[in-house]
């Protein structure tokens, strides 16, 4: 006999799971136009307002606004610093949360040289220091080897409220599968 399905999910319930969901709570913050940008150059070493401004081609309010809500969200942080015959100003560096974007946007610039690729192709290839050999963002085991993307999964943590939203999900991907 097959198993019998759980219930639909309320949209309420849908709400609360997606709000535990890492991948919502990153989107959160760093999915308003510009920020992916702006760590772009920030990861690239670019820290002062004005050269982000010169990159980007920003308005300032918005570029005022994007980096003041990195650096709320913990990714970048704000320091004064003073060039020789100038006012002081504020400089933004990236904190430890903000570094570790460094293989998400690799990944991000990955897909899109593929798959959204410009008129010249890509502009950029990533490189090992030392040798300059090219690499790639990939899945990789515990023993350091690479792992095929179709070949991982998500599994829930035992005892967190998304348990249940998995097994849902499990039973809609089979219900499509079966009618393929």
């Amino acid at each position: 006999m097959p198993a019998q399905p759980t219930e639909e999910i309320d949209p309420v319930d849908a709400r609360e799971y997606n709000a535990l969901c890492s991948i919502s709570r990153a989107v959160d913050i760093l999915g308003p136009r510009w920020n992916f940008q702006i760590l772009r150059e920030a990861l690239a070493g670019v820290t002062r307002f004005a050269d982000f401004r010169e990159m980007l081609g920003v308005s300032p309010d918005v570029l005022s606004a994007r980096l003041s809500a990195l650096v709320d969200a913990g990714v970048l942080e704000r320091r004064k610093y003073h060039a020789p015959g100038e006012r002081g100003r504020d400089e933004y560096l990236l904190t430890q949360a903000g570094r570790e974007l460094n293989v998400v946007i690799s990944a991000l610039r990955d897909w899109g040289d593929v798959w959204a690729p410009g008129e010249f192709g890509p502009i950029s290839r990533r490189m090992r220091r030392g040798d300059d050999a090219p690499v790639h963002v990939a899945y990789v085991d515990e023993s350091g080897h690479e792992v095929a993307a179709e070949e991982t999964y998500s599994r829930p943590m035992e005892a967190t409220p998304a348990v249940g939203f998995y097994a849902r999900r499990a039973e809609l991907v089979a219900r499509a599968e079966a009618t393929r």
